[in-house]
């Protein structure tokens, strides 16, 4: 079978290969609210939910084996559709275009959608590939797994060297796809200024940048590829990301009082506060000379509060800290730079990101803005504070981490959730009520509870309304009443949960929920 559904690329001379839909294949958007057979034998009859193989944008054989492998091991036949549907998701329907950039050289480029919108966050499209990560190996070939994260940060890398403001972007031009009207931004007023045929989405977030270096490390930490990060313009990329980051260390006031020019503004006209940043679009005052790096909104695409964001800051850290070991071989200096920066965020994190609460004891704040004030809940997107394992910050058997884990999965996070149907974090962006399945995937990523990892496995696999893939968000009263139909991100997180527990927990897969 072809890797694409079109083309192979065979040449450099293939520069411009859109994966394009056959006429007779179905728009996944509608394709995904509706159930399709064969049903799964068990209780939930669960939707078969993968396009017909002719209608799928990228196959890997090693995926197609892993479904195979996990077949004998699901015992459930409800929880095996589900992760038969959600692991290949990315690659069934999100791959839409892969090529070279158009400068002669081999430089690869893959352009992953998010799902049910026709952009590219970078956030998303790290986090959708950190699925396959336990696939991944070294590989030249243009056809591989390898060359979809070669692809991904170099596209990655022209996006935020032209605009480390933004968040999301249109497909390249070397693609032949046309820019996406996106009519949220219609009234954005942003500084600095962009392009709309270059962006989709300009909302300034720490975690977005930090997803590059995330992406970047995990095919490193997998393919040992040093050479790769010299050949085009991944160093650029990071210098870009650290002056950035650099630049937003500085608070809201100089000694004398005066205002400091903030490097980013944003403004929105919307009924919704979450949309737009206050005082004229820089945001609530913050405290310089934390150590932390500000962020004007969170990876919910919600603004913050508070703009010293401690999930963001931990991603920030991390990997960071970890690139700077492939920058050594590449730039001494710079790798100094990200070094001292990152080992200076954690100490920020370590000083002013820790509370106590009087229920919990010492738990890390969501938000804060370094004049005492804090913001306590937490947000299923990811980096949250439950993920900050995931986020190879910390071990989740960290006394202050295994506190805010308790206080994140209880009643006393505004934003936790509970109802009949499903229990978990969820926040504004959709509002009380609604529980994100990807919060429980987070939770089962970061337990060695087996109690809590079957409970939540069970409420995955019963919430699903019958579609058989994992949803924005669930209510927590109503399996019918949820949000986006097609979120790739979330699908392939439960995959990764699951090819976890395989080797952590195996016998956990043995699990009947009937």
């Amino acid at each position: 079978m072809m890797r694409f559904a079109t083309l192979l690329l065979g040449s450099l001379a293939a520069t411009s290969v859109a994966i394009r839909p056959r006429a007779d294949c179905p728009d996944y958007s509608q394709y995904s609210t509706q159930k399709h057979e064969p049903l799964s034998t068990g209780k939930y009859k669960l939707s078969y939910m993968r396009p017909d193989p002719k209608c799928r944008k990228f196959t890997l054989p090693e995926v197609e084996d892993t479904i195979d492998d996990m077949k004998s091991l699901v015992k459930d036949p409800d929880l095996f559709r589900l992760f038969e549907n959600a692991f290949p998701n990315t690659l069934d329907t999100t791959i839409s275009w892969k090529g070279f950039a158009n400068n002669g050289s081999e430089e690869e480029l893959t352009f992953i959608t998010t799902g049910d919108i026709v952009a590219m966050w970078l956030r998303d499209s790290a986090n959708q590939l950190r699925s396959y990560k336990s696939l991944l190996k070294a590989d030249g070939s243009t056809e591989s797994l390898a060359s979809l994260y070669r692809g991904a940060i170099n596209l990655q890398a022209r996006y935020i060297i032209k605009s480390p403001y933004c968040n999301a972007f249109q497909a390249p031009t070397e693609s032949g796809l046309p820019p996406e009207h996106n009519s949220a931004a219609d009234t954005d007023n942003v500084f600095p200024e962009y392009s709309k045929d270059f962006v989709f989405e300009c909302k300034y977030e720490l975690d977005s940048i930090s997803a590059f270096l995330q992406l970047s490390w995990d095919y490193y930490d997998k393919t040992k590829d040093a050479e790769f990060f010299g050949k085009f313009k991944w160093i650029e990329g990071v210098r870009t990301v650290v002056d950035v980051a650099e630049g937003l260390l500085v608070g809201t006031y100089a000694d004398d009082g005066s205002v400091n020019k903030s490097p980013y503004t944003f403004q929105r006209t919307n009924t919704a506060a979450t949309e737009t940043l206050s005082n004229k679009g820089i945001g609530n005052p913050v405290k310089g000379g934390t150590g932390l790096v500000r962020t004007a909104f969170r990876p919910s695409d919600d603004s913050t509060l508070y703009q010293l964001f401690i999930p963001a800051n931990m991603q920030f850290s991390s990997y960071l800290g970890r690139c700077a070991e492939i920058m050594e071989a590449h730039d001494a200096e710079l790798a100094c730079r990200m070094k001292d920066l990152a080992d200076s965020v954690r100490k920020g994190i370590n000083t002013h990101g820790k509370v106590k609460h009087a229920v919990f004891g010492d738990i890390y704040a969501f938000e804060i803005d370094g004049f005492g004030s804090s913001n306590l809940m937490d947000d299923a997107n990811v980096p949250s504070l439950l993920s900050a394992p995931i986020l190879n910050f910390l071990d989740k058997s960290d006394r202050t981490y295994q506190n805010t884990r308790k206080f994140v999965l209880s009643t006393w996070n505004p934003y936790y959730m509970h109802g009949p149907v499903i229990n978990g974090t969820g926040g504004p962006h959709v509002g009380p009520g609604q529980a994100w399945p990807m919060s429980i995937i987070t939770a089962l990523l970061t337990s060695d509870d087996d109690y809590e990892i079957i409970s939540g496995l069970k409420t995955l696999v019963s919430s699903t309304a019958q579609l058989g893939l994992i949803h924005e968000s669930v209510n927590t009263f109503d399996a019918t009443n949820w949000t986006r139909e097609w979120f790739s991100w979330a699908n392939g997180l439960f995959g990764e949960m699951l090819l976890g527990l395989k080797d952590r927990k195996p016998e956990l897969l043995k699990t009947n929920f009937q």
